[in-house]
């Protein structure tokens, strides 16, 4: 309907001009009269029902209600011809800024479009049967065939493959999958046949809390569209105000009751704000939804602008500059037969739950070893795990549980463990040691180019927190560049919502983290920003922001185009500005034609939108994939099967996010 009021206003102004340069005598005043019409009532009729709205609704005088009174003010006085100009010309405007604004929401909605209607459910009897997605529940086991969409966040039970998380990511490289890993709603299975139990309903999925983060974020506004929106109104009525009083000016003046009317009908559209309303959520919507698309859900334009002035990060460690899963760093046995030594270490650890024997199990696994039984199995609470296998009593622990049993650790061969920099698992038998792993949580292959690129913007102070020991916290934080100060060691919870507030000193300060213990210090900072989006839901709910990826690049993109945004909206707001006193100059002094001034008027406010839109198109996009997200593959899948995902990835569609497990330190 919009496009066809247009299109109507557009012919009317046509058949107006047509009748003033082709007829002559009463031709040409019917023409003009029938051409003038069509546009009235085209393109002022929907305005002014806007404008009266707006009145009786929310008791704004708005932009619409100035065009309507500029274009009956040129028909008073016989200047039909200018307010059909007015009215097309304003028609228009707005129709390219709605249809510009739409491709900002459009690129969200579009997320809706990714959820599969169908998905292949087994049934009790190991049957297959397709289903409407809709009507899938927790605990559903659904089978992916090459090329299908995820209906729901679950986790794999058979079957290994890549799938294509580049929809919200903006990641390029498949993520290799294997049992016991996490999928999400929307996400393309590129290669093998997955069986997947379904976790999440699609209330609480990943599309489904993508959007409705999103769709917030459009709804609050930021403290600069608060005061556009605030100006705006006030403004549009001293212009009103102003009119009446240039109209009596001019007349005053000397002027001829239509010239001052004419005057002041010029004088109202060219000081009219438009563009100065316009401006600013133009820019903000725009950079929210390039956000999105990249992987950062900003819950409001307010953190957008917040980000931009932030000068202080503060990081949790664990799972955030880390990758929170802690992997085997080095390995000494002492009976030089090192395959030997980690499946009987494993096949101790295989009766514990803790996460570090978890990571012994999944190196035994990595390198193919055979575990053994091993029974009689006691824990030792803070210190280890004892039993007895084929070859009499073994022990699994740490020095504690290595004092406890009498065994010496000073050995030449163990010294290298000696630095307390990595967490160190010993096994033995009775008092002799048979040899040590060491085990250490792996820094993200990002983290330290995104924090040199913070410093870059700008951050003046970067502080790391972590519950960890000191001599864990040092090697961290030298590997990421780090000063001593700017390094928190074995700290609670507590501590780091204290810290937070200590370093902010008056500045504003965000902090970065992805577990339960860190919901407090997110909520405590300027801007909270949480790790992974299907991470703590504690630690999402108090953040600000949401980073999807696990990639640390996305942070240091996503604060560029926070300072990218405020730099448009500034630019937007001078551009604007400044048109409209050139205009008002123009219109008060130098008898600037109504025609002109529409035109000066509807130009600067599709330009400010036009350059708000540029952000649509930044660059969050283009950080590249993680190495481990890349190893990750190389492990689970041979090249022929990844050169099969990577051609399919190119052609893919779908789009939605790789989200990482919730940690605390």
């Amino acid at each position: 309907m919009p496009v066809v009021l247009t299109s109507a206003t557009v012919m009317g102004l046509l058949i107006a001009l047509a009748g003033t340069w082709l007829l002559s005598g009463e031709a040409r005043v019917n023409t003009i009269g029938i051409g003038a019409a069509l546009a009235y009532l085209a393109g002022g009729v929907p305005a002014g029902w806007r404008a009266l709205k707006a009145l009786r609704n929310e008791h704004i005088l708005d932009i619409d209600l100035l065009m309507i009174v500029a274009a009956i003010a040129a028909a008073a006085v016989g200047a039909v011809v200018e307010g059909a100009v007015l009215l097309t010309l304003f028609s228009l405007s707005t129709a390219m800024e709605e249809r510009a604004m739409g491709r900002a929401r459009r690129a969200i909605e579009a997320l809706m479009e990714l959820r599969p209607e169908t998905a292949f459910r087994k049934t009790v009897e190991d049957a297959v049967e397709e289903v409407p997605a809709a009507q899938l529940d927790v605990g559903d086991i659904v089978v992916l065939r090459p090329g299908a969409r995820v209906p729901a966040d679950g986790t794999i039970l058979r079957g290994r493959g890549a799938l294509d998380e580049s929809t919200i990511t903006g990641e390029s490289m498949p993520v290799g999958k294997e049992p016991g890993g996490k999928v999400f709603e929307a996400t393309v299975n590129l290669n093998g046949v997955l069986e997947v139990q379904i976790t999440k309903s699609l209330e609480q999925s990943t599309v489904a809390r993508m959007i409705a983060l999103v769709t917030e974020a459009q709804a609050a506004k930021a403290p600069s569209e608060r005061f556009s929106a605030w100006f705006g109104q006030r403004y549009t009525i001293a212009v009103l105000v102003g009119s009446v009083v240039a109209l009596g000016a001019f007349y005053g003046l000397g002027r001829d009751w239509e010239t001052a009317l004419y005057r002041a009908a010029t004088l109202l559209v060219a000081a009219s704000p438009c563009a100065i309303v316009i401006s600013v959520p133009a820019a903000i919507l725009s950079a929210l939804s390039a956000a999105a698309r990249g992987g950062v859900l900003f819950k409001g334009g307010a953190a957008l602008e917040t980000l931009a002035a932030v000068d202080i990060f503060a990081f949790d460690k664990t799972g955030t500059l880390t990758t929170g899963r802690a992997e085997v760093t080095g390995v000494v046995a002492l009976g030089n037969n090192e395959t030997a030594f980690l499946s009987t270490l494993a096949s101790v650890e295989a009766h514990s739950e803790h996460h570090i024997a978890e990571t012994l199990r999944r190196e035994a696994a990595r390198r193919g070893l055979v575990l053994h039984d091993v029974h009689d199995v006691k824990a030792i609470p803070s210190a280890g795990i004892i039993g007895r296998n084929a070859d009499g009593p073994v022990w699994a622990g740490n020095r504690r549980m290595a004092d406890m049993m009498g065994a010496s650790l000073d050995q030449d061969a163990l010294r290298v463990f000696q630095d307390g920099a990595e967490t160190v698992v010993y096994l033995g038998s009775e008092t002799r040691i048979l040899g040590a792993v060491s085990v250490a949580d792996k820094l993200r292959e990002t983290s330290a180019g995104a924090l040199a690129a913070l410093r870059a913007s700008g951050v003046k102070t970067i502080a790391m927190m972590t519950g960890d020991r000191w001599a864990v916290a040092l090697r961290i934080g030298r590997a990421l560049g780090l000063k001593p100060d700017e390094i928190h060691a074995e700290m609670l919870p507590q501590d780091k919502v204290r810290l937070v507030g200590e370093i902010a000193e008056g500045r504003k300060v965000a902090f970065v983290g992805d577990g339960v213990n860190d919901a407090g210090a997110l909520a405590r900072a300027d801007v909270g920003i949480a790790m992974g989006a299907a991470g703590s839901e504690v630690a999402l709910q108090a953040a600000d922001v949401a980073l999807l990826s696990e990639d640390m690049e996305r942070l240091a993109a996503a604060h560029r185009l926070s300072k990218r945004t405020t730099s448009i909206i500034h630019q937007n707001l001078i551009l604007a500005l400044g048109a409209m006193l050139l205009l008002v100059t123009g219109a008060a002094f130098l008898e600037l034609p109504l025609p002109l001034a529409v035109l000066g008027h509807e130009g600067g406010t599709v330009l400010v939108v036009l350059n708000g839109l540029r952000l649509l198109n930044d660059p969050i996009c283009n950080t590249r994939r993680s190495m481990a997200d890349r190893e990750s593959i190389e492990r689970g899948h041979d090249d022929k099967a990844l050169a099969g995902a990577s051609t399919q990835l190119r052609n893919a569609v779908a789009t939605t996010t790789r989200t990482p497990q919730s940690r605390s330190d």
